[in-house]
């Protein structure tokens, strides 16, 4: 199976925080998924945590490499910049990862959140994605038990292939 590519400065172990959620579930392809994760303005219609999408510089809907963004989720403002941005192909996974900031001096949260799509063989889909972070933000959510990202992030691919399967049977 693939892995994320990590810029430098985020790669897990050397962070402030990490997290890491998987699915991999049947009847479903990274061409379905990837609509639902590369089209942001969906993202609250089935992940309650994200909130306030828009693109500047007169972008969107979709993403696309570059391309400037801002959300709100876990209670921060965030800007973003897709750093990655690989369409699914047949025999090569999808890709999309964004860097994320928030806040200023001591209280600036900087991530890099990325996503893997593969098909795999039985008909099956993986769904990786995994976050970075640096910051004293960062360092605060490491220490929560239970970690609001690790279950967040959760909720995300849940609500995710929820979303696929209701449109796609």
């Amino acid at each position: 199976m693939s892995d994320i590519i990590w810029p430098a400065g985020y790669v897990p172990g050397f962070t402030d925080n990490f997290c890491s959620n998987e699915m991999i579930v049947t009847g479903l392809t990274a061409a379905d998924i990837w609509p639902f994760l590369n089209i942001p303005t969906r993202w609250p219609t089935y992940y309650p945590n994200s909130a306030d999408v828009r693109f500047h510089d007169g972008k969107g809907p979709e993403l696309e490499a570059d391309v400037r963004f801002f959300f709100s989720t876990f209670g921060f403002p965030v800007e973003a910049q897709v750093v990655e941005h690989v369409a699914p192909v047949v025999g090569q996974p999808a890709r999309v990862a964004w860097h994320g900031w928030s806040g200023e001096g001591v209280d600036r949260l900087d991530v890099h959140h990325a996503w893997l799509i593969e098909d795999l063989s039985g008909g099956r889909v993986r769904i990786l994605t995994q976050e970075t972070q640096n910051g004293a933000p960062a360092k605060e959510l490491a220490k929560a038990n239970p970690n609001p990202m690790i279950n967040g992030h959760q909720d995300w691919l849940v609500g995710l292939v929820a979303a696929v399967r209701g449109v796609t049977g």
